[in-house]
């Protein structure tokens, strides 16, 4: 299944490059530089594509990363353009890493669910999304949630996407918009 989505995945980015009226609206469109990416903290693959080399399972590596070796797709064009490519690398990356997993996995349960009967504390997750940094914080008293707080990693993208679209037409903003990618609610993590 995941050669033949590769295959089809593949096909559709010849197709895109292939398009010169696309390629024609995406170059230097949306453009976050490198340096305004840093002052703006851009994660994710708008991050990437603006030269800003940040993977928390390569910085961070937790289980599987520690064992597999993850390619790091970026660019510095900041631009739609880079933004798709970088998108697209990331999809084949995926892929690959995906194969790799499975083929790896250790045998026994797949899953053993925790008795949190008693459990009380409170802790916080950090973890790379498709987006960025998803963060997530929760408390528990007496085996029950009773606070949490996931941060989807739009609503600190905003601004960029805000910046991003300054210097370009009304007509292009799906363009970029699209191009982040971001959510409306954060709550779609």
């Amino acid at each position: 299944a995941g050669q033949a989505l590769g295959t089809a995945v593949g096909r559709l980015q010849e197709i895109l490059a292939e398009h010169g009226g696309l390629r024609d609206r995406v170059v230097r469109l949306g453009i976050i530089s490198p340096e305004r990416a840093a002052h703006l903290g851009l994660m994710g693959v708008a991050g990437r594509a603006s030269g800003q080399p940040w993977d928390q399972r390569i910085q961070f590596p937790q289980p599987p990363y520690d064992q597999i070796q993850v390619r790091m797709a970026t660019a510095t064009e900041g631009d739609v353009a880079a933004r798709m490519a970088v998108r697209f690398l990331e999809i084949f990356e995926s892929l690959r890493l995906q194969e790799e997993i499975l083929r790896n996995l250790p045998g026994g349960n797949v899953c053993q669910p925790p008795d949190l009967r008693d459990a009380a504390g409170e802790g916080v997750g950090w973890v790379e999304g498709w987006r960025g940094e998803v963060f997530f914080w929760l408390r528990m008293e007496q085996g029950r949630i009773r606070r949490c707080h996931p941060q989807d990693p739009s609503w600190t993208l905003w601004p960029a996407l805000e910046e991003a679209v300054l210097r370009d037409i009304v007509a292009d903003f799906p363009l970029i918009n699209k191009s982040f990618n971001l959510s409306y609610s954060g709550h779609d993590l």
